[in-house]
């Protein structure tokens, strides 16, 4: 893996500030708000234990993970609404959706 200038973490943040969203830190996740929605943003590894509760939740991770982390989360049969975001070197990204596994792609420079 190259060099990463940007965590994961600020990409995150950048990608819902684009969308319109208010973001703040809740200890170490976000908080994504914007109208009447509230998403709980999480930066997990491949191997982090997926957290067990929440209403809407989106996952942050590698490009390279994302697929393996929506896996996990569909075996798992989680309660709460999720999407899963893969991140690539470059700034672009890939929203992976549940239910139905749909994807699209867009840059995070946009």
């Amino acid at each position: 893996m190259g060099a990463v200038t940007t965590s994961l973490d600020e990409q995150a943040r950048s990608i819902f500030d684009d969308l319109g969203y208010t973001v703040s830190r809740t200890g170490t996740e976000l908080r994504a708000e914007r109208d009447w929605r509230v998403v709980t943003v999480t930066v997990l590894d491949s191997q982090d234990p997926i957290p067990e509760g929440g209403d809407l939740r989106c996952f942050v991770t590698r490009t390279d993970d994302a697929t393996h982390l929506s896996r996990r989360l569909n075996r798992q049969d989680v309660s709460y609404d999720w999407a899963v975001i893969g991140i690539t070197e470059d700034g672009d990204y890939e929203v992976v959706r549940h239910p139905g596994d749909t994807a699209m792609s867009a840059d995070a420079n946009t």
